[in-house]
């Protein structure tokens, strides 16, 4: 795929570094256009060895190439990666004052704007309007994170990491249409990862879910404008996503107490967790130890089915007009296949929606990527193409929109 890396001129264009070299090497053809200002952060023989293309801030260069025009209209994905408030203001209002904000203007594929300013700034009515003119033309801004800024200061401004900025500019590639803004203000919680069931000090019962699913399905939402609550099990070695708010847990009953305190209110509820089926009875205050105290059987206990307990909320009146997003992990068997087995977990349980996923042999649990069915209380059925998990989160979080509109 052919990219243009857009460089604006903040103290986090050295980021942009991380960013070209990540998009090539995934195979992409990448040209870094940076600003005059960016080149006072960054040479531009960095951007020249990274991309392994020349680098250039001005109309008058490679005249006959006409390159102001055609890096637009050739490229696939545009990514400003840092977008400043200057640079934004200058794009939102047509500027063609240079190479980059000239590609801008002649590109007609996804464009992703990635901001990184004081909070100040960001908040500023000036780039809160331009923000809002540069998403109603359909380009995606990213939502930035939170954290130290310049000098002493912290706040919500901080450029993302290279990985989420890259993560989302993969998403438009397979998505190949920009990300709508069609949660702006809703309020979804999301719940990741799986749960772990104590049976003495140092062991536990658990599943293998990693947490990704879910982590994808809250990061997709917030940049989709949703004020989002991560509820998060078990999920080692997962960054917190930016513009969203994480309730830590670790076992299945902890779980329900969160879901039950976030859910009021919320506009959404998607139940992407592995929360355990059971839990040991009873729980050593120490070791289990062979041959000393081991039992012969652990007794278990079932935990209560939070999914079907917020359709009964609903039910009850103590949740009005949630959208209620189950999940479900399937193998088929001699007596039915994956879908029949989903097909009566969706009428079993009562919520909106169900994502079902075939698991097993390398699917679904601890990899990148997703697939399988989404199933409508309405009976429609709509199939999940292969692809990343936010790839997936996406398509699932249009049927969400679809709802809550």
């Amino acid at each position: 795929m052919r990219i243009v890396v857009g460089v604006g001129g903040g103290i986090a264009a050295y980021k942009a570094c991380s960013l070209v070299r990540k998009f090539t090497e995934a195979g992409h053809q990448v040209r870094v256009i940076p600003t005059e200002s960016a080149l006072q952060f960054v040479g531009k023989a960095t951007f020249e060895a990274l991309s392994g293309n020349p680098v250039h801030t001005g109309v008058f260069a490679d005249v006959p190439e006409v390159p102001h025009v055609r890096l637009g209209q050739e490229a696939e994905l545009v990514v400003i990666a840092p977008a400043t408030a200057d640079l934004m203001a200058r794009a939102a209002s047509g500027r063609a004052d240079g190479l980059l904000t000239a590609t801008l203007l002649t590109a007609r594929c996804p464009v992703l704007f990635a901001p990184a300013m004081h909070t100040e700034m960001w908040e500023h009515p000036a780039t809160v309007a331009n923000v809002a003119t540069l998403r109603s033309r359909g380009v995606t801004v990213m939502e930035p994170a939170s954290g130290r800024l310049t000098g002493a200061d912290t706040g919500s401004g901080r450029l993302p990491e290279a990985e989420e900025i890259y993560a989302l500019g993969a998403l438009l590639l397979e998505r190949s249409d920009s990300l709508p803004r069609d949660l702006d203000g809703r309020r979804i919680v999301v719940s990741a990862g799986g749960t772990r069931e104590p049976l003495d000090p140092v062991r536990f019962l658990g599943n293998r879910s990693s947490g990704k699913q879910g982590y994808a399905m809250a990061w997709v939402a917030a940049q989709r404008g949703a004020r989002v609550t991560l509820i998060a099990g078990n999920t080692i070695g997962l960054a917190p996503p930016a513009a969203v708010d994480v309730v830590q847990v670790t076992t299945a009953e902890q779980m329900g107490t969160a879901v039950d305190k976030h859910s009021v209110g919320a506009d959404a509820v998607v139940m992407a967790a592995a929360v355990a089926d059971f839990r040991p009875a009873n729980v050593a205050v120490a070791k289990i130890k062979k041959g000393v105290n081991d039992p012969d059987t652990i007794e278990l206990v079932k935990n209560r089915d939070i999914l079907a307990g917020l359709v009964q909320a609903r039910r009850d009146g103590r949740l009005t007009g949630t959208a209620i997003v189950g999940f479900a992990a399937e193998t088929g068997d001699e007596n039915g296949d994956v879908l029949t087995y989903a097909r009566a977990k969706l009428a079993r349980k009562g919520c909106d929606l169900l994502v079902v996923n075939a698991v097993g042999d390398g699917k679904a649990f601890e990899v990148d990527n997703n697939d399988g069915w989404l199933l409508g209380a309405d009976g429609t059925e709509q199939a999940l193409d292969h692809g990343s998990k936010a790839l997936l989160a996406s398509r699932v979080l249009d049927a969400v929109g679809s709802l809550l509109h």
